[in-house]
């Protein structure tokens, strides 16, 4: 399997709250987004096809 050639590395998401009580790190690649808990980087993170991504997008967003 090739390497992805985007991978935006980890960032926090904009909806994350302000005071970090609630943090969400969102990372992009050419196959998946990535999504973790930024208190707990060393834990599991969740891995969506860009398709399923673009749904919850859509659903939170109304």
């Amino acid at each position: 399997m090739a390497s992805p050639t985007r991978d935006t590395g980890w960032f926090k998401s904009s909806r994350s709250s302000p005071n970090g009580e609630a943090c969400v790190e969102v990372r992009l690649t050419d196959t998946s987004i990535g999504v973790r808990d930024s208190k707990n980087v060393e834990g599991p993170a969740l891995a969506l096809p860009p398709t399923s991504w673009a749904g919850f997008l859509a659903i939170t967003s109304r």
